[in-house]
Formats: structure tokens, C-alpha cells, sequence
């Protein structure tokens, strides 16, 4: 037994599988510790935003010190302009939303509704080239917005308060939307900059606006006040589901290629949902793990078929998506 898992181990690491496994758990695990957190203490959601971006800064300028090479092109202007607007959109905005959001939902029915952001990238670039999606990509989405409605429906039932689960919802779906635009903007910048380095400068300028809108607009002066717990979790935030998957799932696209490691992705919602029964006590039913799979599926299909592609295709928005997810 210890010589075949001396075997497999080296194995998963050379072809990249056990990184896209750690950059999926990890990303998944955020919002069971932001819900862990609201557990712990009554805190604002700025508040712990501002937490986790405090310790995610060094660890996003990590980033930026991995990735350096000689090879890297210079910042222009105009290239730090779209790093801010992709800071305003990623770590600030959708997460501020993010965070609100679970407030009030569970984690399961969050990560679900995030999960669907490509269904939001193909809209919003439809919307940018004119170009209507194909039947299939619309039977795709139709299969994932029928999961969400089942687990949403199943989160309805289970809440006392259904205005509350509309409220997070909207929040959530809100995040969702801006990380779309996010990710559209990242498009020929992440081909000259790498995903690395593009995530450690954006997610750097991520951590300045939140931060800065804490000292304007939060409760500074309520940080020494909060207890330890709190910051534990905040630092696992930007440890364990911030600035590591990011770098592991680099790691994983560089060892077995994009599609295949968000193949490995999509175990994320899974992950989720069972570390929310495991560790918030969230309730696990057949209505919510049908709705699980229907979104899942759905978006799995949004993957143009290998039969359908040329010899040497333009990258098209729905390939883009399946091939470079995170969060």
C-alpha cells in the first residue's frame, strides 16, 4: 500500500493533477471559512474583507516576485489603467458583493450561483460581438439556470426568512456578474502577462482598494476589539483560498494544460457543499445534490465539442472560460 501511494503521489505531481485538486479546494473552501468567521463574531463584511485582503497583500506581491522573468514585457500606461479596472471589477467589487451575499445564503447555494459566471461571460461577449450563442450553448445554459432554480428552491424551503435568501442571492449573482467582466477585461493581457503575474499585480491593487475603503468608510478603530478567531480565519482566507490556488492552478495549467485542469475544477461545487454539511452543519438533500448536478453538467456542456473544432481555431469565449477558472 505505502509503495503504491509513493508511486501515485509523484505521479499526480508531475502531471499536475494534485495541484488542480488543491487549487479546487482551495478556492471552494472561502466560503465556509467566511462563514465560519460570521459564526465566530458579529462582523461587517467590509470588515473581513479588509482582513483578508490585509493578509493576502504580501502573499499577491509574492505573486508578482514568482512570476518575474526576464521575458516579461514592461507596464505600459495603459496596462496599469486596466490592472485598476480589473482590480475594481475582481478582488474589490465581486468579493465586497461575495461577502455580503453570505450573510445571508448558505455556501452551497453561493457557490453555486458563482459557479455560473460563464454562462455570464458568453452573454456579456454575445452582447460585445453581436453574435448570438449556438442552440447548443443555449440548451447549456438553460440546463445550469434549472440546477440553480432546483437548489434554490431547496435553500427557500430550508430558511425561515425566504426575503433573505432572495437578498443573498442577488448579492452573490451581483458578485458573479462583476467576476464575468473581470474575467472578459483579463482577455489579451493575460496572454502577454501570464496569469500569475496579471492576478499578483491585479490582486495587489485589489487589496489597496479595499483597504482603503475600510479607513474611509468602515470601523478601523473596532480591529483591536475583534477576537483572535477572527483572524484566523481571515489569514486561512488569504493563505489557503487566495493566493495558493492561484498559484497551484498555475502550476497545474503548466503540467497537464488549461482544459484539463478546469476539468479537475469543476469538483468545486462538490467540495463545497460537502465541507458546508461537514463543518457549518448546512443541510445536504437529494433536491439540493439534483440542482448540484444540473449546474455542473451545464456547464461542463458550455465546452465546445472536440468534433466541432478546426484544425487551428480562434480562441472562442466558451473555451476561454472552461480553460481558466478561479476564484
Amino acid at each position: 500500500m505505502l509503495s503504491t501511494l509513493q508511486f501515485v503521489a509523484p505521479a499526480w505531481i508531475r502531471d499536475g493533477r494534485l495541484y488542480a485538486f488543491l487549487a479546487a479546494a482551495g478556492f471552494s473552501l472561502k466560503a465556509i471559512f467566511v462563514k465560519l468567521a460570521y459564526q465566530t463574531h458579529a462582523i461587517e463584511p467590509l470588515t473581513l474583507l479588509a482582513l483578508r485582503m490585509a493578509f493576502a497583500l504580501p502573499l499577491f506581491l509574492w505573486l508578482v516576485w514568482k512570476s518575474r522573468s526576464p521575458s516579461n514585457p514592461p507596464l505600459s500606461l495603459g496596462d496599469a489603467g486596466r490592472i485598476w479596472m480589473l482590480a475594481l471589477l475582481g478582488y474589490y467589487l465581486s468579493s465586497l458583493f461575495d461577502f455580503h451575499g453570505l450573510t445571508y445564503i448558505s455556501a452551497g447555494l453561493e457557490r453555486l450561483i458563482l459557479y455560473l459566471y460563464p454562462t455570464m461571460v458568453l452573454l456579456l461577449d454575445a452582447c460585445r460581438t453581436r453574435k448570438a450563442p449556438s442552440a447548443r450553448t443555449w440548451m447549456a445554459m438553460a440546463v445550469c439556470y434549472a440546477g440553480l432554480a432546483i437548489a434554490f428552491s431547496h435553500d427557500l424551503h430550508q430558511a425561515g426568512q425566504g426575503s433573505d435568501v432572495l437578498k443573498g442571492s442577488a448579492w452573490v449573482f451581483a458578485s458573479a456578474v462583476t467576476y464575468a467582466l473581470y474575467y472578459l477585461g483579463t482577455g489579451d493581457m493575460v496572454k502577454r502577462m501570464g496569469s500569475m503575474r496579471l492576478a499578483g499585480l491585479a490582486g495587489s491593487a485589489s487589496c489597496v482598494l479595499v483597504l482603503g475603503h475600510f479607513l474611509l468608510f468602515g470601523h478601523p478603530q473596532a480591529l483591536p476589539g475583534l477576537p483572535a478567531d477572527i483572524y484566523g480565519w481571515s489569514l486561512l482566507m488569504a493563505v489557503l483560498s487566495t493566493a495558493l490556488p492561484i498559484y497551484w492552478l498555475a502550476l497545474a495549467i503548466r503540467s497537464m494544460g488549461a482544459a484539463q485542469a478546469a476539468a479537475v475544477g469543476t469538483m468545486g461545487p462538490v467540495l463545497t457543499v460537502f465541507a458546508a454539511w461537514a463543518m457549518l452543519g448546512e443541510s445536504l438533500s437529494l433536491l439540493q445534490l439534483a440542482g448540484l448536478g444540473l449546474v455542473m453538467l451545464g456547464v461542463t456542456r458550455l465546452k465546445p465539442s472536440a468534433a466541432a473544432k478546426p484544425a487551428a481555431p480562434p480562441v472562442s469565449p466558451a473555451a476561454a472560460v472552461m480553460g481558466r477558472k478561479s476564484r
